[in-house]
């Protein structure tokens, strides 16, 4: 589990490469859901792409394997979001939820659950 653990880091560049993009491009063009909406979208592109990879060149033993691969990254998304958001970024405990708010247009709940599920799919869907 220990290259999954390390695979994880760069999908922390990718989403800040892609936070990067949404702040200096797409919200320029439209308004803030929109580009949280944009935004999100494009990086579950990123992350599938990635994930695909990563299950091609380091394909889990096992389907067990991979599902818990895909709860490893889940757990250390969520956590990395919830210490990054609260206590470097400031962010309230409202707004970190507000992101998973579906109701309200927001989808970034995709993400992690993306996450957690794509290393299950990719391998199951290997040649």
């Amino acid at each position: 589990m220990g290259k999954y653990l390390l695979l994880w880091f760069p999908m922390i560049l990718i989403a800040i490469a892609n936070g990067a993009l949404r702040e200096t491009w797409i919200r320029k063009h439209v308004d803030e859901l929109r580009a949280h909406q944009i935004s999100t979208l494009s990086l579950l592109v990123l992350f599938a792409l990635y994930t695909w990879v990563v299950v091609r060149v380091w394909p889990p033993a096992s389907p067990g394997h991979a599902l818990a691969v895909g709860l490893l990254w889940l757990g250390l998304t969520l956590g990395f979001e919830i210490l990054f958001g609260r206590y470097v970024s400031g962010s309230s405990w409202s707004t970190l939820l507000n992101d998973y708010n579906l109701l309200a247009g927001r989808l970034w709940v995709l993400v992690p659950l993306w996450l957690a599920a794509a290393p299950y799919l990719w391998f199951r869907l290997r040649p």
